[in-house]
């Protein structure tokens, strides 16, 4: 089990090293390419748009096929694809590089987690579950400061091969992996409870794919005009694409609504019942529901701030690239480690006393980090700047083990990886992939501190909707343990 967690936890260390890599190279990115931060914050919310789509069906397959599988392809796709953002000599090219890195690392967190919670079934999930995002923190600000020194002595294009070719190597020993789970293949039923045909899938999904192009067509036109304000394209593809996207959550969820009478039953016979079960099961688990609307509103926060932190030092506390990742880097990595393990501990100590122990963990981290970033993006203090740092990343590091072992207890083992797919697919969608571009559009309109300023204050709300499961998870726990299938 121990191995098993070590390796997973790398690979998760590279996921958000390689994810986060290209926020630390931001300002030479910015001069090299003659970009806005509007358009950087664009390569953050292509890679988290791409990477919550294909976190939806990743979950599937993971729970219908082999996860070591799952998680190998993955790893091996989102480093090679991390390395050729190296070879790119244009923001369009950069910008196909970065989404296709999302669609590798979608497969990860669903597989992972669900593999790590079958390893750690009882007591002491929270815990490998926050030793498991340790990886978040070391991958996160070992970004930081490998984009500092990196990118200052070789460049940001060699320091994009340099991050991504290791994953590599981890994505062989990641295929050898036991999986706890496999004692042969799963018995289905061979018959779907509902069918599925190729006209309904693009009716469903047809609002969606619309909103999106006529949403790009609108912000390009509105980029001719000089004289409007620099947010107003990402305004107007922010409301359009949203309204496709809420029209096709609609359909989808009236259907699930229709068939809810059919689910679970069972093993689901195909992918289309595995997603329809996934769905039916998050709209009856109140729980699910606080922590998916949290967790959107937490990734919103705690996204856009690690985006946006090296460009921050550089621009308002006058650094240089190498000194604003060795400033806030080590400090980071501390802080970061020591919070990913006492919040899994933390949440399981509580978990003893109170069946929302695991929820409560997870939201004080927020409420008691969120005033401390509003005072840290108010300094101007070298180093009273980086305490304060290392104080909010180590609240905000409690989230990622409570709540990750919080939707697994509530959720039946034979869909695990699937919903975990649907929480990353609506956290990431309705949140960094929204916060990131318009993030720099207030950034290029009123500059980066009152832009920033505005994320403890989501982060706040997001740790306040996650205290809302306090008062359900009881229930929802007690419902799965009583299944016959969970």
């Amino acid at each position: 089990m121990r191995y098993a967690l070590a390796l997973l936890a790398i690979g998760n260390l590279l996921s958000y090293l390689d994810r986060n890599i290209i926020f630390a190279l931001f300002e030479p990115l910015k001069h090299d390419l003659h970009v806005t931060d509007q358009q950087l914050g664009w390569l953050g919310s292509a890679y988290a748009i791409v990477f919550a789509l294909a976190a939806l069906f990743a979950g599937v397959l993971s729970d219908l096929s082999s996860r070591r599988v799952v998680l190998a392809r993955g790893l091996a796709l989102w480093s090679a694809f991390t390395a050729l953002g190296g070879a790119t000599r244009s923001y369009a090219q950069l910008f196909v590089t970065r989404s296709l890195v999302g669609v590798g690392q979608s497969s990860y967190l669903p597989a992972a987690q669900a593999l790590l919670a079958d390893y750690y079934p009882g007591k002491g999930r929270a815990q490998a579950m926050g030793i498991f995002w340790i990886g978040l923190a070391l991958g996160g600000v070992s970004a930081v400061y490998l984009g500092g020194v990196l990118g200052t002595h070789i460049g940001w294009r060699l320091t994009l091969v340099v991050v991504g070719l290791p994953g590599l190597f981890f994505a062989l020993l990641m295929g050898r992996l036991r999986d706890p789970a496999q004692h042969g293949p799963v018995a289905r039923d061979p018959r779907a409870r509902v069918r599925f045909t190729r006209r309904a899938a693009v009716r469903a999904a047809m609002p969606l794919f619309v909103s999106l192009l006529l949403a790009t067509a609108i912000a390009g036109a509105l980029a001719f005009f000089e004289d409007l304000p620099p947010s107003a394209d990402t305004v107007a593809f922010g409301v359009v694409a949203g309204v496709g996207t809420i029209w096709s959550v609609f359909l989808w969820v009236r259907m699930v609504l229709r068939h809810r009478h059919l689910f679970p039953i069972a093993q689901p016979a195909d992918l289309v019942d595995e997603m329809l079960d996934a769905a039916s099961l998050v709209l009856r688990t109140p729980t699910l529901i606080w922590l998916f609307v949290g967790g959107a509103l937490t990734s919103a926060a705690m996204n856009s701030m690690v985006a946006w932190s090296t460009s921050y030092l550089q621009r308002e506390l006058h650094m240089t690239l190498i000194q604003a990742g060795r400033e806030i880097g080590p400090v980071g990595l501390v802080a970061g480690i020591l919070g990913s393990w006492l919040g899994g501990r933390l949440g399981d100590r509580l978990m003893d006393r109170l069946a929302g122990g695991r929820v409560l963990a997870a939201s004080l981290g927020f409420l008691i980090g969120a005033p401390l970033c509003v005072w840290m993006l108010l300094v101007n203090n070298h180093a009273l700047f980086a305490l304060l740092f290392g104080l909010v990343v180590f609240f905000y590091t409690w989230y990622n083990g409570p709540v990750a072992a919080a939707l697994f207890d509530v959720v039946p083992r034979g869909i695990a990886a699937t919903v975990m797919g649907a929480y990353v697919f609506f956290i990431h969608l309705a949140g960094d992939a929204i916060a990131l571009p318009v993030i720099g559009a207030l950034s290029d309109r009123f500059g980066i501190r009152p832009a920033l300023l505005s994320l403890p204050m989501i982060g706040l709300l997001g740790g306040v909707v996650l205290l809302f499961a306090l008062f359900t998870v009881k229930r929802d726990m007690e419902r799965v343990s009583q299944a016959p299938h969970a």
